[in-house]
């Protein structure tokens, strides 16, 4: 099969993908409260992931992320972990991996270890329990610090992701670097993003723009470019203090376009083409058509000549609505 290029030259090497809309948390900038969840019918099964999933090995992916959702919640999901490691070992796949809020982790992380997984994305925006219960709305932080002991004692590598919030998390920011650089965690603020209703949220209060947190980390901590790349839009500086890595994701104040080699698959089979953009692919029909993965890889073949150069993420001050409808567990982060 014939490797993926875009209509800008870029190569697409990197899928994520959305095993779940459903998720344990209710994060207020990700969600509204009450959710409509997808039904089943529409929902991908398992094996029908691995199926569009390996169709994308075969074109040249070589990083596969499982999001959600929360994908640990999803019932049988080592199943398809253990079915996509097949890729690791013939060294078709450079790297499986996850994205996970951790409060399943300390039920997995062994497993996951085991099937190949180096490391694990963890979404943690404070260390404050409080704040924690009121950010996720249903969370309990002791759970996910059991999760983050358990990743660690398995061997996986961890990246802490962490949402500037402003006025809600952004008198943390110094001890989660101090925390991450003592735990060996890696850490990423990543901006706050305008999608999906989230139900009363005023996502203009939220937005903390990174180039203004990291002017503020300036003022305490030693922050050195380094060229480190794990294959996603995040760009990196060593902290000279404590010898961690931080990463900075601005999809709004400076966008990470240029270089992006990823698409991400819902779990309902809809290929979007880039995070900030409607546009969309519809997968199911082709997969669920034919036993024969022809139709499939056309799809994903004439979708990828649909790939835009770059996302148009706004902060709508005048009207307050999302720059795009969806809700981020649906397109899977």
């Amino acid at each position: 099969m014939t490797e993926m290029i875009d209509p800008f030259g870029r190569a697409v090497t990197y899928l994520r993908v959305s095993v779940t809309d459903r998720c344990d948390f209710r994060c207020v900038y990700c969600m509204s409260e009450n959710m409509t969840f997808l039904p089943k019918a529409e929902i991908l099964s398992l094996e029908e992931l691995d199926r569009v999933c390996s169709a994308f090995v075969g074109l040249g992916v070589k990083k596969l992320r499982l999001t959600g959702g929360e994908p640990l919640v999803r019932r049988n999901i080592m199943s398809l972990f253990r079915n996509l490691s097949r890729h690791l070992e013939s060294g078709a796949l450079s790297e499986l991996t996850v994205t996970t809020n951790g409060s399943q982790l300390s039920k997995y992380a062994h497993e996951l270890a085991d099937l190949g997984v180096k490391r694990v994305n963890v979404s943690l925006d404070t260390l404050d329990p409080h704040k924690f219960a009121a950010i996720t709305r249903w969370g309990k932080l002791e759970r996910v610090m059991a999760g983050l002991a358990a990743a660690k004692a398995a061997g996986l590598g961890v990246k802490i992701n962490t949402v500037a919030l402003k006025g809600v998390n952004d008198d943390e920011f110094d001890k989660l670097i101090a925390w991450c650089g003592d735990e060996g965690f890696d850490l990423t603020f990543i901006e706050v993003m305008p999608m999906g209703d989230i139900g009363g949220e005023d996502r203009v209060d939220q937005y903390l723009p990174l180039s203004v947190l990291r002017g503020r980390l300036q003022e305490k901590w030693t922050l050195e470019e380094i060229d480190y790349n794990t294959g996603g839009p995040a760009r990196y500086s060593r902290v000279s203090e404590t010898g961690g890595r931080i990463g900075f994701i601005t999809p709004l104040t400076h966008n990470f376009c240029e270089s992006c080699n990823r698409v991400r698959l819902t779990c309902t089979g809809t290929l979007y083409m880039c995070l900030g953009q409607e546009d969309a692919a519809d997968l199911r029909a082709p997969l669920r058509a034919s036993d024969d993965d022809g139709a499939l890889v056309t799809a994903i073949h004439e979708a990828i000549t649909r790939k835009p150069r770059g996302h148009d993420f706004i902060i709508d001050r005048d009207h307050n609505r999302p720059a795009v409808s969806r809700h981020m567990s649906v397109t899977g982060g």
